[in-house]
């Protein structure tokens, strides 16, 4: 009878993860900030995801806590958005480890997301946890941060492990569905220079991977991303070739500003180079079902 408990689990990662554990967990616990609900096996129970209002109850005799918690990256760095994207994150796990210090029998393992964006821009130098260097501008402080406060607090009878996540592939959302469509439409040539790395994973890697921390009690910072980040000339390419789709418009870094400007969202997303790598995956055993581009998106557009 195990208990899996989902904080913001009802976006896109989070209905990946249900999907892949539904059959092996009896019970799976959804925090959410919409009402209380009872969906098949699925309980959804709500929380405002920064002080604890009764819903901390259900962490009790808990497997694993995974929290996806978090404001998306995907608009403008207005000074509202800034503090909204950085207090998601480290409200809601500061409310977590409040909860888990007053559960008599708290989760066993407690799972953080973060984000591959902690490390500087690369396009010299891959990134594993190990020596990957960490850098200093917003994006990058948020992340600090959020793992600061996640680890801060010591949970004894509770692994901790912080996942530092990068682009998600799915077939239902994440950055792939709107690359297809602007290869589609023949803008899928290379954004910016074209030298920026983009680090991904397959989202059934994503929830393997999940599977795979929580089987071998993994702790501490692990990057969840696929083996072979990808120049941005090629991911774009690579898309093309999968899409069938011949030619694809370069789009250059002062369009991207302009139609990041238009679409209210940040250059940064596509403009970063992710040269992130998974050593302590592949070092500990876990083997990719996607650890190519060309295989991830034949499945993707089936």
């Amino acid at each position: 009878m195990k208990k899996m408990v989902i904080a913001a689990g009802t976006g896109f990662l989070g209905t990946v993860l249900i999907d892949f554990f539904k059959e092996s967990y009896a019970e799976i616990i959804v925090l959410t900030r919409g009402k209380s609900e009872q969906k098949n096996n699925i309980e959804y129970v709500h929380w405002n995801a920064k002080s604890l209002t009764g819903w901390e109850m259900v962490l009790e005799n808990a497997d694993v806590l995974i929290n996806l918690a978090g404001k998306s990256v995907d608009c403008r760095y207005t000074l509202e958005n800034k503090a909204a994207i950085l207090s998601s994150r480290v409200d809601s796990t500061k409310a977590l480890n409040e909860a888990v210090l007053k559960c008599e029998n708290p989760p066993k393992h407690f799972i953080n997301s973060s984000t591959a964006t902690i490390y500087r821009h690369s396009e010299d130098k891959q990134m594993d946890e190990y020596s990957g260097e960490i850098g200093d501008d917003f994006s990058m402080n948020v992340a600090k941060a959020w793992e600061k406060i996640f680890y801060d607090v010591e949970t004894n009878k509770t692994l901790k492990t912080a996942v530092r996540t990068s682009i998600v592939l799915g077939k239902k959302g994440g950055a792939f569905i709107p690359l297809k469509r602007l290869t589609q439409l023949g803008f899928g040539g290379k954004l910016g220079n074209g030298n920026q790395f983009v680090s991904w994973i397959h989202e059934l890697d994503f929830a393997r991977a999940i599977a795979f921390i929580i089987d071998k009690e993994l702790t501490g910072n692990i990057n969840l991303v696929a083996p072979k980040p990808e120049r941005n000339i090629d991911f774009m390419k690579k898309l093309r070739q999968a899409v069938g789709i011949p030619f694809g418009i370069p789009i250059s870094k002062t369009m991207l500003k302009i139609g990041a400007k238009i679409i209210q969202t940040e250059p940064e997303l596509v403009l970063k180079s992710r040269n992130v790598i998974p050593k302590r995956l592949t070092e500990n055993g876990f083997t990719f079902e996607y650890h190519n581009l060309e295989k991830a998106f034949k499945n993707l557009l089936l």
